[in-house]
């Protein structure tokens, strides 16, 4: 999927530098300092934020998890079954089919023996198809998933079967007596099916209003909330018979669980509604729940979330859809961890809203088709529907923005292999130049013609040597064009070592032209000198004492010449 807010070539959504602000080089550097601890401070607790969150929802589960499970296994008691994992033990679909055949008091087709994913796959099939039949909406719910032990789907299963089964056809026409319940325990505020009953005395209110002889209730106190649902629970379990489907520290936490209560709440609605002698003041009980869960403020709660999460849902999808990305691998490996960081922290969060305003619209259908009026329209762009679709949209965003951002990675993971194979070859051709110029800048050719000619060999097999890496020098250049024709970020650079490399080449074809230039005319000057020598040697040999000139046409008048005399007398 994709990632979003913040970004998009800055995924952590703080503002890009601005660079072209001439004060901000003035600023004083206390002053960047603290926008730095405070850029830094904010990043933490929004992180911190994100994890409380998570750890929020993990709790919630964790308990629907646990009275669920209760829940469970307070009716298949009724035919002798008992599960302990409620992931794990519905898979079979053998489970289900028994919890559903108790609670309606209908027969089920008989499950198909055998312990293959198939047969499991054809049992759940066969128990979601029974609650289709009974008109239960099953929203995004598959066999597969149930088999699968999908925690969210199977616990949003299990809690549409208690709307359908216990709370919907359980709860009475709305004419319930709050009001009473109030006017006798002053200090039990029910607002809510979460916080309000934290603190155990609407627990403790429901058992005495019905019950006195249980609860001295005039010794309960708000500071002992988990004495008063110890002794709450325990007394409903041991003499009302209910199944103690919290615990204490379900209900006295930060967050208790909203649909957890309301199982656990509706449970003693359905005792004492059994009760004949006490049907008035089972009807009170419905009224706490009427009050509790008023359809006007549930919609209201409804729109007001659902525009909510449309918004952050079109905000984001336009965020994503934006791919432009950073051009180094170092950036993109950020926008890629930033976009790992939405898909991981963010987005779950908006899933679990998504999933919790089905719930709520699920319970609102539910009460007014109980109370025998109209189902609830959400206004135009504002229903499931609507956020489905757009969720869809948001989904392919995110698929394209994944697909966009690994494909730029590896892009830039190819850039940055060729940008060290350049720098790798660069290195070697500047020392080979580096090598090469030293080399032929040396003109210890010798003083004899054998020494000269022999460095004349060497220095045309340098000169082949050079000829032959042109094509490596070249090499580099292309390497250098490649990289700029992709873009690469770091282009300045790779062009300056690719004209540093090209002036060393164009150096050293000098330095070796100049040399070999050197060297033709000393080869030339010692070939005259050799010349030379062997004149001399002939002038010696013809020497003859005498004034006269000898046979060879040597002039006389002296009896001798020196060697110097006689090249003299030979050049003229």
């Amino acid at each position: 999927m994709a990632q979003v807010p913040g970004e998009v070539d800055n995924m952590e959504g703080l503002p890009a530098p601005n660079n072209n602000n001439p004060a901000a080089h003035w600023e004083s550097p206390d002053r960047g300092w603290e926008r730095e601890q405070l850029a830094a401070s904010t990043a933490a607790a929004s992180l911190f934020e994100c994890s409380r969150i998570k750890a929020l929802a993990d709790e919630r589960e964790a308990v629907q998890k646990k009275t669920f499970t209760k829940w469970v296994n307070s009716h298949l008691a009724r035919v002798g079954c008992h599960i302990g994992d409620l992931y794990v033990d519905l898979r079979d679909g053998f489970v289900l089919t028994r919890l559903l055949e108790v609670l309606s008091g209908e027969q089920l087709p008989r499950p198909t023996r055998g312990r293959m994913r198939i047969h499991s796959l054809e049992n759940v099939d066969k128990a979601l198809q029974f609650l289709k039949e009974q008109r239960v909406h099953l929203e995004n719910v598959g066999s597969h998933d149930i088999v699968d032990g999908n925690h969210r789907l199977t616990l949003g299963l299990v809690w549409t079967i208690i709307l359908r089964f216990q709370v919907t056809l359980g709860w009475p026409l709305p004419s319930p007596a709050r009001v009473g319940l109030r006017k006798a325990y002053p200090e039990v505020n029910i607002q809510n099916f979460t916080t309000s009953w934290r603190d155990g005395l609407a627990f403790n209110a429901l058992i005495h209003r019905h019950r006195p002889d249980l609860v001295d209730f005039s010794k309960l106190t708000k500071s002992n909330a988990n004495y008063n649902l110890q002794r709450a629970f325990r007394t409903a379990e041991q003499h009302l018979g209910l199944a103690r489907l919290l615990d204490p520290e379900d209900v006295n936490m930060e967050a208790p669980d909203e649909k957890s209560i309301i199982t656990y709440v509706v449970s003693f609605y359905h005792y004492f509604s059994k009760m004949k002698a006490l049907a008035v003041e089972g009807k009170r009980i419905g009224k706490v729940l009427d009050q509790v869960l008023e359809v006007g403020k549930i919609i209201e709660r409804y729109e007001e979330l659902a525009a909510e999460l449309l918004a952050w849902i079109h905000r984001t999808v336009g965020l994503i859809s934006n791919q432009k990305f950073a051009n180094s691998l170092s950036g993109v490996q950020q926008q890629l961890q930033a976009f790992t960081a939405y898909c991981t922290l963010e987005k779950p969060v908006k899933f679990q809203e998504k999933g919790n305003l089905e719930v709520l619209l699920f319970s609102i259908q539910s009460k007014l088709r109980a109370c025998n009026r109209r189902l609830f329209v959400p206004r135009e762009g504002c229903g499931i529907w609507d956020i489905d679709k757009a969720w869809g949209e948001l989904e392919k965003a995110e698929h394209e923005r994944e697909a966009a951002l690994r494909a730029e990675l590896i892009r830039q993971e190819k850039l940055e292999l060729l940008a060290q194979r350049f720098d790798h070859k660069v290195a070697m051709r500047e020392s080979w130049l580096n090598e090469n110029q030293r080399l032929v800048s040396q003109d210890n050719f010798g003083y004899e013609l054998p020494a000269v000619e022999a460095a004349m060999k060497k220095h045309e097999a340098i000169e082949a040597d050079i000829a032959a890496y042109e094509e490596r020098v070249q090499g580099v250049a292309e390497l250098a064009q490649a990289l700029a024709a992709e873009g690469y970020y770091d282009i300045r650079r790779v062009a300056a070592q690719r004209d540093s490399v090209l002036r060393q080449w164009a150096l050293l074809t000098g330095l070796v032209g100049a040399r070999r230039t050197r060297l033709e005319q000393n080869l030339a000057l010692q070939k005259v000198f050799q010349e030379m020598v062997y004149m001399v040697d002939w002038m010696e040999e013809m020497q003859v004492p005498g004034g006269g000139t000898d046979a060879g046409g040597v002039p006389g008048g002296r009896e001798t010449w020196t060697l110097k005399e006689l090249t003299e007398s030979w050049r003229w």
